[in-house]
């Protein structure tokens, strides 16, 4: 498990830099508190002007006096509701918009999150306590999630093993001429099954590795216009074999600074997708555009579209949005995609309508030469 990273509750990483939270609704100045002050004041006054009544005619008192006592409590309203305020934000608040920050991090998937406690146990109060446990649950996620990825690692691991034996075994059989129609049709069924178990271990691993942080890509400037025509050339049997229109729209050239092998992935697997879920005598479409400083990549396709309340879990592992298409995938495709894009710092979106197909979009910084130079 990674070591955990101890966020002071009073300086955290976003120390110097407020960030708000765009779902917080908080008022800068309480009208409530106020409001309340200022009528507990006045009653406060009214009842001391009697008391004083039954001692000295208050009547007596100048009219511009009268205006300054009633001035004197706005100011002591208006500074008493400052003074509860900076107390509430620095005694509660605060405290709660760190747990916060941190709950939105453990929530992208960062365990390695660690709130300090403000008081010592022997002085904790309820938030102390509140962050104790929040440290209990991170720590015991986090337990979780290492178990789940050695498991998957140990899991792939062993697997390739038999896995080689069926492949090669079913090749020799293949090259046997003495198999009749059924045999053969078996013996491909077989050797299909496996390359796609194989293609999942590898995605497995490769992921594995992308979470543990144990891949360093490799940045170099290359041209990702050829890439992209050189991934396509790899799927043109199969787009020729349903029928498929395939349309490219690219530069000459575009660099980007990336990791070639990483990016290779990203391409081949949206590819991929698009030929899966494009039914016969469909198109495809892969297009490049500069936008700015960006270059930016888009892949199309006139599949069965993925509806707006999958869209958002496209990029978890093994999800699979159509069940039609689930004996051609393993639902990790995606994932590994979104966890190269986040390493490779560039961004990818999804348009998508039921019925009209898909549209996955990569967006990353370009730049203008081979040697990397603006």
């Amino acid at each position: 498990m990674r070591d955990r990273m101890d966020v002071d509750m009073k300086n955290d990483d976003t120390a110097g830099t407020e960030v708000v939270d765009s779902r917080i609704k908080r008022e800068v100045f309480p009208a409530a508190i106020f409001i309340v002050t200022l009528l507990l004041f006045a009653v406060i006054t009214t009842i001391q002007m009697k008391i004083i009544g039954n001692y000295i005619d208050y009547r007596n008192v100048s009219r511009p006096a009268i205006i300054g006592i009633f001035g004197f409590w706005f100011i002591a309203a208006i500074a008493f509701t400052f003074f509860i305020s900076w107390q509430i934000r620095k005694k509660y608040q605060e405290p709660i918009e760190r747990l916060s920050r941190a709950a939105k991090k453990v929530a992208d998937g960062d365990f390695s999150v660690y709130l300090r406690p403000e008081h010592t146990q022997d002085k904790a109060d309820c938030l102390d306590v509140l962050v104790e446990d929040f440290n209990k649950m991170v720590g015991e996620l986090g337990s979780i999630e290492t178990l789940k990825t050695d498991f998957f690692s140990n899991v792939s691991h062993e697997f390739k093993t038999p896995l080689a034996v069926i492949s090669s075994n079913a090749e020799m059989l293949s090259r046997n001429g003495e198999l009749d129609v059924r045999q053969k049709e078996c013996v491909d069924n077989i050797s299909a099954s496996t390359r796609r178990l194989s293609d999942l271990i590898q995605n497995m691993l490769k992921l594995n590795k992308l979470e543990k942080q144990t891949i360093t890509p490799s940045v170099e400037v290359y041209d990702v216009c050829a890439q992209l025509c050189e991934c396509a050339v790899q799927f043109e049997e199969q787009w020729e074999q349903k029928n498929i229109e395939f349309d490219a729209e690219l530069e000459d050239s575009a660099f980007i600074a990336a990791d070639p092998g990483l990016m290779e992935l990203v391409w081949n697997n949206l590819l991929s997708n698009a030929v899966k879920f494009t039914p016969d005598g469909g198109s495809i479409k892969i297009s490049q555009r500069r936008d700015g400083g960006d270059v930016v990549v888009s892949v199309s396709d006139t599949g069965c579209g993925i509806d707006k309340g999958e869209q958002k879990h496209i990029f978890d592992k093994f999800y699979q949005a159509d069940a039609s298409h689930s004996t051609n995938g393993n639902g990790l495709g995606l994932a590994l995609v979104k966890r190269i894009i986040e390493l490779s710092d560039a961004d990818i979106f999804v348009e998508s309508e039921p019925g009209k197909g898909t549209t996955f979009t990569v967006r990353m910084a370009g730049v203008a030469q081979r040697d990397g130079s603006l």
